[in-house]
């Protein structure tokens, strides 16, 4: 077969596994108010349709990525594609809100997986560096697209098919992608051997996992209830040995010396900051949208439009403007536009009328677009060359921590679906958010120390 078809084939399969993990993040959203007509419960089991999913996908990353050099990324990366597809099956079965929870996390397994397998298949079939660039670009922009049309693709197929039909559509899309990747994908033969960290992820997964509990139970039952402090107290305690684990490991799955590095830990926390804002705003507009303007799926997904559109246009402008002015700038400039882009829609929320927010919307979605390429590369340029896998694992698990705290904390603020708690907590919300964007900020200015002007390593 012609060599440059097949790496084609394989980029494409790559892509395909990055597109439908992106868009179980956001297309969820959209469904959530036909999920609790449908399957009866609360907002608090909303979040956890939302954040188990987020969860899992974030606590597994750092594992997941040495799994694919231990045992080949495209062996990973097929078992993921075909776990993802069953637990999307699954969702799309499940007749309790329990059971789509208990389905979210087998799906955010196999997106974890997934991803680190995925991007490790592109770098594998492209050693030449200006082709394997271009490559990852692509593959990066299949997720800005998925992120950017996933409301609308979720809103579409919901107004025609229903809910569950955001979960059986991946079954196809992951049949064909396992299919180009069995076929075309080559296995890699020189393998790592290198030793799971189990304990460092099992702490990993319990602190998260108590940590997400805490935030999303304080609704249900108050926040000084004995079930939300048993889970802070767990969170706090399975931290703390995850710190002891860590620093005494011959082969930790989280190396903690890298956080010495002002700079990578800056990043770290920049990624949790910036989806924190657009996971909460997402989920939170969501309901709002249809709650209290009475929006319909496919209406909802078409409101969200304008903003992910700018996130693509932004990502394609940031990589241009990183060359020219370092990507410290295009961060401080991305992190203000999205603060300033929240914190003006505030003022319109009374009237009900869209367009008064639409300007606003735009200036956020342009701000998060430069954004986030920009601290991936601020990230990457952080660690050592024998640590870019560890680096991006840890900014890809930081930002599915915000945004599952983002969720948690915007569901705290509404407090239930009756229209006045939409209307008395969702300004609050905001201002929270812009809050954060303004932290990443005040984080370049104490964190990046040196601007730089530099090609850019990665994007996102």
């Amino acid at each position: 077969m012609n060599t440059l078809l097949r790496k084609n084939l394989s980029l494409a399969s790559a892509c395909l596994a990055f597109v439908i993990v992106i868009l179980d993040v956001s297309v969820v959203n959209v469904a959530l108010q036909q999920i609790y007509v449908q399957l009866e419960g609360s907002l608090t089991h909303l979040e956890w349709v939302v954040n188990g999913y987020t969860l899992t996908f974030a606590s597994f990353l750092l594992t997941t990525g040495s799994l694919g050099d231990r045992f080949g990324p495209k062996r990973v990366f097929l078992i993921g594609f075909a776990l993802f597809a069953l637990a999307s099956w699954l969702c799309g079965m499940a007749d309790s809100l329990t059971l789509l929870i208990v389905f979210r996390l087998l799906q955010g397994i196999g997106a974890a997986l997934v991803v680190p397998a995925s991007l490790a298949i592109v770098n594998q079939t492209f050693p030449d560096a200006n082709e394997r660039s271009r490559a990852i670009g692509l593959w990066a922009a299949a997720g800005g697209m998925a992120l950017a049309l996933g409301p609308v693709f979720g809103g579409t197929l919901i107004s025609m098919f229903g809910w569950r039909s955001i979960f059986y559509v991946n079954i196809p899309i992951a049949a064909l992608g396992i299919t180009i990747a069995y076929l075309f994908v080559q296995e890699t033969t020189t393998l790592v051997e290198r030793r799971i960290d189990i304990a460092g992820q099992v702490l990993a997964v319990s602190a998260l996992g108590c940590l997400t509990y805490a935030l999303i139970q304080v609704n249900a039952y108050g926040l000084l209830s004995r079930e939300v402090l048993l889970s802070a107290a767990g969170f706090i305690a399975a931290s703390a040995l995850f710190v002891v684990v860590e620093r005494c490991a011959d082969a930790p799955m989280l190396p903690l010396y890298l956080f010495a590095n002002k700079q990578f830990s800056a990043a770290a926390l920049i990624g949790i900051l910036i989806n924190f804002a657009f996971y909460g705003l997402v989920f939170l507009f969501s309901l709002y949208f249809q709650y209290s303007w009475r929006y319909s799926p496919l209406q909802t997904g078409l409101a969200f439009l304008p903003m992910t559109g700018a996130i693509m246009l932004a990502n394609l402008y940031s990589a241009k403007l990183m060359v020219r002015s370092g990507f410290r700038k295009t961060l401080l400039i991305g992190s203000a536009l999205a603060a300033l882009g929240y914190a003006c829609i505030v003022p319109f929320l009374d009237g009900h009328a869209y367009g008064a927010m639409l300007i606003q919307f735009i200036v956020a979605g342009f701000g998060i677009g430069l954004a986030v390429p920009a601290v991936t590369n601020a990230m990457v340029s952080s660690a050592e060359s024998q640590h870019i896998g560890v680096a991006s694992g840890v900014l890809n698990a930081s930002r599915q921590i915000g945004g599952m705290i983002g969720v948690a904390t915007m569901g705290l603020m509404l407090g239930d679906f009756a229209p006045e708690s939409f209307n008395q907590g969702i300004a609050p919300a905001l201002l929270i958010a812009s809050l954060a964007l303004v932290l990443c900020v005040g984080l370049v200015l104490t964190g990046f120390s040196k601007p730089q002007a530099l090609a850019c390593k990665a994007t996102s």
